[in-house]
């Protein structure tokens, strides 16, 4: 069971976290994924992202697809922000829960580390003097 969201709304990373809670989860794993106010020096103001939010939806329901089956997870809950993201706030929130924490580990970290290689989401870096696309991929 999948949860996936693309949404310009402010995230929740303890609602998240309650939806994949359930009794027989031994392990739930959170990775939140925040603005930072700092990149290679430079002062960040905020972060904007954009999406072809269609695609995006359907590559995130894929990689929990593969993530479920392949570490048999209960659940799994992928969110991402668009628009403009202050500095501390959420930008992308994976939630998983298994029997074990192993599995909700390493399906946390594949969710994100595939979700950044192959989801058409972009961001924009605003800087005090200018701004940047990075992670523009796929």
């Amino acid at each position: 069971m999948q949860e996936i969201y693309v949404t310009s709304d402010k995230l929740d990373s303890k609602a998240c976290t309650d939806n994949v809670t359930y009794p027989g989860a031994g392990g739930i794993v959170v990775f939140v994924g925040t603005v930072r106010d700092q990149t290679k020096g430079k002062t960040v103001k905020h972060l904007e992202f954009e999406s072809y939010e269609p695609m995006a939806i359907k590559e995130m329901q894929k990689i929990a697809d593969d993530a479920v089956e392949k570490w048999g997870l209960h659940k799994m809950v992928i969110h991402h922000r668009v628009g403009l993201v202050p500095i501390t706030e959420e930008a992308v929130v994976i939630a998983c829960s298994s029997a074990h924490r192993k599995e909700a580990f390493a399906a946390c970290e594949y969710a994100i580390d595939t979700l950044k290689e192959t989801v058409p989401i972009w961001k924009k870096e605003i800087f005090e003097d200018g701004e940047v696309w990075v992670s523009a991929h796929p």
